[in-house]
């Protein structure tokens, strides 16, 4: 007489057992679930611009020999332009961060192309109407070349885009970026350069 009620507090307490890995389950996907939404709000609120630029890395060796056809159609090259400080840009149309950082270079070129500053924006791979068309929607006025068989980005060893490059008059690589460039990076880093042997 005494195994049944036995046996039926056994089968309460196997019950009760599912019942709270259910509760510790549902208490954790709605902790996720707002750890998560809140991760994302702060994403959204995170502004464009200088916030998310990023920061390029000191270098020190001598530019590459690189020559590409401009969308002018004449060859030109690096050596070319040897007294000038280049920031060289690997950059193409269908690229978001390369796309968002076009007018802050434009502005920058026009601020300092007095200087002895040159943009040569390196587009990899594109049709040369469909980067006519972009330079013209933008308003672009600075040198692109076009690269349709990646010799940039040979050159320069990094096949993420965007990258730059700031090459100094004496044809050093001075800065590296990977990533998208404001135009208050521009001020902090590539200023200096042009000011110190202008």
């Amino acid at each position: 007489m005494k195994k049944p009620p036995k046996y039926r507090k056994q089968r309460k307490n196997n019950n009760s057992a599912p019942i709270a890995i259910g509760i510790g389950l549902i208490l954790l996907g709605l902790v996720l679930f707002f750890s998560l939404r809140k991760a994302d709000d702060a994403s959204a609120s995170i502004p464009s611009g200088d916030e998310r630029s990023v920061v390029p890395m000191a270098v020190d060796y001598a530019a590459p020999q690189l020559a590409l056809e401009s969308l002018n159609g004449k060859t030109e090259s690096l050596a070319d332009f040897r007294g000038d400080v280049v920031l060289l840009n690997n950059w193409a149309t269908w690229c978001p961060p390369c796309k968002a950082e076009m007018p802050s270079l434009q502005k920058y070129y026009e601020a300092h192309e007095k200087d002895g500053f040159l943009i040569v924006a390196v587009d990899a791979g594109d049709p040369k109407d469909q980067v006519q068309e972009f330079a013209n929607s933008l308003g672009l006025t600075f040198h692109i070349w076009l690269d349709p068989n990646g010799a940039s980005l040979s050159a320069f060893r990094n096949n993420s885009l965007p990258n730059s490059y700031v090459i100094d008059r004496k044809g050093t690589v001075r800065y590296a970026w990977t990533g998208e460039i404001s135009l208050a990076m521009l001020e902090k880093y590539v200023t200096p350069v042009i000011e110190e042997s202008n």
